[in-house]
């Protein structure tokens, strides 16, 4: 699963069969630190909440599609949940400062 911060919502002029109703955000990815990691991208939300400025966690490629209903939805990425804290263990020692 990776981090990142919805910025806005995208909409559709067409919609996919098996995509109605699920919501299609604006998310920048973030690294562990809550700092931007890359460009951003179109991610539907499986969880129907997320908004802009909420922090969430996501999939990508296969398992995006494996979190929508029905299964297997031509999605890249899929929010998978809403993030209420992150918190780092200093002494991982991963050598990431």
């Amino acid at each position: 699963m990776f981090l990142g911060r919805v910025t806005g919502r995208v909409i559709p002029a067409v919609v996919h069969p098996g995509l109605e109703g699920v919501p299609l955000l604006w998310v920048q990815p973030l690294d562990k630190h809550g700092r931007d990691a890359g460009r951003p991208f179109v991610c539907a939300d499986g969880t129907r909440m997320a908004g802009p400025g909420e922090m969430v966690y996501w999939e990508a490629s296969r398992e995006a599609a494996l979190t929508l209903e029905p299964s297997f939805v031509p999605v890249d990425h899929a929010v998978v949940g809403i993030v209420d804290d992150v918190r780092l263990n200093d002494e991982a020692g991963d050598g990431d400062p």
